[in-house]
């Protein structure tokens, strides 16, 4: 019998293996008895609700139509089409001893590797990379290479690759050593990649544990990464339906942001007291209060300090309040969070798996939001 043959149950049970995950683990994620998810596997309850499946899919980090037993289409941009260049650069380990005149050309290319990234140019930072990597393994300089691999790693979160991500994340670690700024800035790597695969404790832990450790004699800058670290703690309490404890996170992170004005963000955290509120509206939505997410993102996008957020920022923000608001059964806020995300960054929405399975979501609707049709189009759901 081939993969396409399977009943829905069995490609459930098998994408659960594939991610390690016992029974059990799977029924918390998706807060459900581990009664039902036996139940779905053997063939017993029927998983029939697309709704349903699309929450499968995400805890199981696939797009629903594999659990459907249809074959993904890809979007038409083609970055994904260099994640395994990427995946073969981290796999080399004879990379020659750089000169210092190769040293201030790699830093030259790894501060045009970030401007590529803050303006979600996802297309192009794909195929820069593995060259850049190559370049970074040799350079004695570890500011430039976890910089690199900080960069790999969140591209590769957001192309649907969180484990490979989580790889480029743990080597940051590695390199920064004994560095505590270093290692603060790799910390929000790894906890971006834990909560994007779904391990949500982790992330609260390892974040949490990295926020502890800036201590007031820090830069401003380094401030600026502890207050990043609380917020990805938030994000991971809140994922974890620990609320009241994602809400403490975000109020500290909230005194942090208040203490610092016009810092250099040499660490490239975007932080500050705008972050702090977008951090709010989807720590609220997770916990199920509809108004409060809804009022609050309808001011933050208004203020000024929204627009001088990069384009990458904002777009990854507005692809998550969509899925927030779907969740809360918002379909046309939802829509126009997509519609703006699509217009500030594009490749946001044209690019990662996880904008097509919201698209797809979206576009069940009949008829279909403003805007959402033609984004199902553009990304390959329909013809």
């Amino acid at each position: 019998m081939t993969s396409d043959d399977l009943p829905i149950g069995r490609r459930v049970a098998r994408w659960r293996v594939r991610r390690s995950m016992t029974q059990q683990q799977l029924a918390d994620r998706l807060r459900r008895s581990k009664s039902w998810v036996d139940k779905v596997e053997r063939g017993v309850r029927a998983l029939d609700r697309y709704s349903v499946i699309h929450e499968v899919a995400e805890v199981l980090r696939v797009d629903p139509e594999v659990l459907l037993g249809q074959q993904p289409q890809r979007t038409p941009v083609g970055a994904l089409g260099g994640v395994d260049d990427i995946r073969a650069a981290l796999a080399r380990y004879d990379t020659p001893e750089a000169t210092g005149q190769a040293t201030e050309e790699a830093r030259r290319q790894v501060g045009h590797a970030w401007l590529t990234y803050q303006h979600a140019h996802y297309a192009q930072l794909v195929r820069v990379l593995p060259g850049l990597l190559d370049v970074v393994q040799g350079v004695r300089a570890p500011e430039l290479r976890v910089q690199t691999y900080r960069i790999t790693s969140a591209l590769l979160v957001k192309l649907g690759e969180a484990d490979l991500g989580w790889l480029a994340a743990d080597r940051a670690m590695a390199v920064a050593g004994d560095d505590p700024a270093l290692a603060a800035t790799a910390a929000v790597s790894v906890g971006q990649a834990l909560r994007e695969s779904g391990r949500d404790r982790l992330a609260l832990a390892a974040t949490l544990a990295a926020a502890n450790r800036i201590r007031p004699q820090r830069s401003p800058g380094e401030w600026a990464v502890g207050g990043t670290l609380l917020l990805q703690a938030a994000l991971a309490a809140a994922g974890s339906g620990e609320h009241r404890r994602a809400d403490e996170l975000t109020d500290r992170a909230a005194g942090v942001a208040a203490n610092l004005r016009g810092y250099d963000d040499e660490h490239r955290t975007s932080f500050g007291p705008v972050a702090v509120d977008l951090a709010r509206v989807l720590v609220a939505a997770q916990r199920g209060d509809a108004d409060e997410a809804v009022r609050r993102h309808s001011t933050v996008v208004r203020r000024e300090g929204w627009r001088r957020l990069p384009a990458e920022h904002r777009g990854a923000y507005l692809l998550d309040a969509a899925r927030a608001y779907l969740q809360l059964g918002d379909l046309r806020g939802a829509a126009r969070a997509l519609v703006d995300a699509d217009h500030v960054a594009p490749a946001e929405v044209r690019c990662r798996p996880l904008a097509r399975t919201v698209i797809a979501e979206i576009a069940r609707a009949q008829p279909a939001p403003a805007g959402v049709a033609r984004l199902a189009t553009v990304v390959g759901l329909t013809r």
